[in-house]
């Protein structure tokens, strides 16, 4: 525990490490947990692949535990 799955339209590998970096710091610093405890993941999806392949398999089904939709936050 935490685990964070990330998907994005593809980033260079510097943007990609200093956005993960930036996450996990801050899971250490708002969550109080160890390093060993965080585990994160960083998953390249095509623009034209992201309606089908996060929009509607991912996002719809947990509507209720999605906190931010569409930059709006919902809590």
């Amino acid at each position: 525990m935490p685990y964070i799955a990330i998907k994005s339209y593809p980033k260079d590998e510097e943007t990609r490490k200093r956005f993960v970096d930036k996450v996990y710091e801050d899971m250490k610093e708002i969550l109080g947990v160890p390093d060993k405890a965080i585990t994160i993941s960083y998953e390249f999806i095509e623009p034209e692949k992201w309606q089908e392949s996060v929009v509607k398999k991912e996002v719809e089904p947990r509507m209720d535990s999605v906190m931010v939709l569409s930059g709006e936050k919902r809590y």
